[in-house]
C-alpha cells in the first residue's frame, strides 16, 4: 500500500526528492521556522509516504534561511488557543510528539542540519535523527523554563542521557550552547562549516547509494566535516556542573551556586544563580523532577510523561503568564506563581506527576 503525502497548502514545508533523498525544508524563515500544526502534519505525511517508497533511501531535514533550523513550536498560537477556550494547544502536542517519536524510530536514515537556532521543538525534530549536523552558526537549547514551561519534545529522554549533570543544567537553566558543546554533550554528531553546506548538497545529489545508505551518508560527511571540536566550554565546567546540579532540589542548587566557590568558576556560578532566579520556579522544579524520572524511562514513556504534564500545564503551570510577559505584552516582567523557589512546596511539584 502506498501512502500518499498530503500537500502542504501553506507552503511552510518545502518538499523535494532528488537522487533518492527526500528533502524537507521548514519554510517560515521570518518566524525562525517555528512549527505550526500544519507543518507538523505535512512533515508527518511525507515521512509516512517515504517510509515504504523504494525510491527514497534517506531523508534530509533543514530550515530555510541562515538564521535557524527551527526555533520551536509556534507558542503564541497555543497561548491564544488556550485563552480562547479552543483545543489547538492539546492537539498540537499530541501530534508534535508523535512526529518526534516517528523520527526517532524511522527505518531510513535521517540527516538534520541544525544550522542557526535549534531550540525547543527544533531540538525535538533533530534529536531523533541519525546524523545531526551543526555549524559555526548553530545555537542549540531547551529554553522553555524562561517562558514558564518545561523542556518537552523528548527532552526528558535526551537531556537526561547527556553525561553527568550537563543535561540537568541545560534543562533547568535554558542555556544555549554552540557547536563544540553540542558535540561534547552528544547532542550533535558532525560539525560542518556553513560554507560547506553547498558541497554537502552537491554530494547528496551525486551520492551512489549501496546496501547501507547510513554508511554512504557518513562517508560523505567525513569528507566535509569533523566529529570533534576542541575547547568545548562545558568540558571545562563539567566537574562544577556535576557537583551543583546533582544536589537534591532547586533551592539547594541556587544556594550552593552562590555560597560555594569551586576553583575559578565562581563568577560563572554567580551568573548562573542570577539566571536561574529569572526563570519560573515551578517550571525549574518540575523540570528537575522530570529529568530525574526520565533517566529511568523508555523513550515512549518519556513522551507519555511530558504529555501528562502538558495536559495540566496551561491550567496550572506558568506558561500563560510567561508567554504574556515575553511574547504578547513584551514587558519582560513575568509574575511567576509562586514568585520564588522559597514559596514553592514539594507537594505542588509532585501533584503534576500524580496518575502517571
Amino acid at each position: 500500500m502506498t501512502v500518499q503525502a498530503q500537500p502542504d497548502t501553506s507552503g511552510h514545508v518545502l518538499v523535494d526528492v532528488r537522487n533518492h533523498v527526500g528533502h524537507l525544508t521548514l519554510n517560515r524563515p521570518a518566524g525562525l521556522n517555528a512549527l505550526t500544526l500544519d507543518m507538523v502534519r505535512s512533515l508527518r505525511s511525507h515521512l509516512d509516504a517515504w517510509a515504504d517508497d523504494a525510491n527514497v533511501q534517506a531523508v534530509v531535514l533543514r530550515g530555510e534561511g541562515p538564521k535557524g533550523f527551527c526555533a520551536g513550536g509556534d507558542i503564541r498560537s497555543l497561548h491564544d488557543s488556550f485563552k480562547a477556550g479552543d483545543t489547538l494547544h492539546e492537539t498540537f502536542f499530541v501530534e508534535e510528539y508523535d512526529l518526534d517519536l516517528l523520527i526517532h524510530r524511522y527505518r531510513k536514515p535521517v540527516l538534520v542540519l541544525m544550522d542557526g537556532f535549534t531550540l525547543g521543538g527544533g531540538m525535538g525534530l533533530a534529536q531523533g535523527a541519525d546524523l545531526r549536523v551543526v555549524t559555526e552558526r548553530s545555537r542549540l537549547g531547551m529554553p522553555e523554563v524562561g517562558i514558564g514551561y518545561f523542556p518537552d519534545v523528548g527532552g526528558s529522554y535526551f537531556l537526561s542521557r547527556i553525561p553527568g549533570e550537563l543535561g540537568t543544567y541545560l534543562g533547568v537553566s535554558g542555556a544555549h550552547i554552540q557547536a563544540a558543546d553540542a558535540l561534547y554533550c552528544g547532542l550533535a554528531d558532525w560539525y560542518l562549516a556553513s560554507e560547506q553546506l553547498a558541497a554537502l548538497d552537491q554530494g547528496l545529489d551525486q551520492l551512489h547509494f549501496g546496501e547501507y545508505p547510513l554508511k554512504d551518508l557518513q562517508g560523505l560527511l567525513a569528507k566535509l566535516g569533523t566529529q570533534v571540536l576542541d575547547d568545548a566550554p562545558l568540558a571545562r565546567l563539567r566537574p562544577v556542573i556535576d557537583h551543583y546540579f546533582a544536589l537534591p532540589d532547586m533551592p539547594s542548587i541556587v544556594e550552593q551556586l552562590r555560597a560555594v566557590a569551586i576553583g575559578d568558576s565562581h563568577a560563572w556560578a554567580l551568573a548562573t544563580a542570577d539566571q536561574l532566579e529569572t526563570r519560573s520556579p515551578l517550571a525549574m522544579a518540575v523540570t528537575l523532577e522530570m529529568l530525574r524520572r526520565g533517566r529511568h524511562l523508555s523513550l515512549e514513556d518519556c513522551f507519555a510523561m511530558e504529555l501528562h504534564l502538558d495536559r495540566q500545564w496551561f491550567q496550572h503551570g506558568d506558561i500563560v503568564e510567561g508567554v504574556r510577559a515575553l511574547i504578547v505584552d513584551k514587558d519582560k516582567q513575568p509574575r511567576w506563581n509562586p514568585p520564588t523557589l522559597a514559596g514553592l512546596s514539594r507537594k505542588r511539584v509532585e501533584q503534576f506527576f500524580e496518575g502517571l
